[in-house]
């Protein structure tokens, strides 16, 4: 019962130590990025469904992402005879992550038709952020003011300045 009791207490000392650890090396300055999360800069477009659509929004996703299928549920419904909206699943196509150099997910990209990618976003986006991106970029100055930064996302290339 004894050593029960010492080991306890020196596996609680241990834990004490590595959280105390943990939280002064979290309060240091960072170092260096380790990795570069980005969407592609150009798509070829004979990858991708409908090359010939105006406009292709490509949705990296992984299955195992919950954030990517809310991302791509939002994504889908831009859809439309100019827009073709493709998911690129991780597991499904391998090759496609492999030759975009996809490393994080979600990432959506839209290309216009020679497939040079326009806007992206990685992570989480909301619908009105993929609208009123797309949107702008088809129609410049149909989108909200400001639509750079706020409607588009930071990455949208087209300038919104009216």
């Amino acid at each position: 019962m004894e050593r029960l009791v010492v080991a306890l207490l020196l596996g609680g000392l241990a834990v004490g130590f590595a959280l105390w650890v943990q939280r002064r090396g979290a309060s240091a300055e960072p170092t260096e990025s380790v990795g570069e999360y980005k969407a592609p800069e150009v798509l070829n477009r004979e990858d991708f469904a409908r090359p010939d659509a105006p406009w292709l929004v490509a949705v990296f996703t992984s299955a195992t992402c919950s954030t990517c299928s809310d991302v791509w549920v939002k994504a889908k419904a831009l859809n439309s005879p100019q827009v073709e909206v493709q998911q690129i699943e991780e597991s499904a196509d391998e090759e496609l992550h492999r030759r975009y150099d996809i490393r994080a997910v979600p990432i959506v990209a839209i290309a216009d038709a020679d497939g040079r990618v326009r806007a992206s976003y990685l992570g989480p986006v909301s619908a009105t952020h993929l609208w009123a991106g797309l949107a702008e970029l088809r129609d410049p100055g149909s989108g909200p003011s400001g639509c750079a930064e706020s409607a588009a996302g930071p990455n949208l290339e087209q300038n919104c300045q009216h």
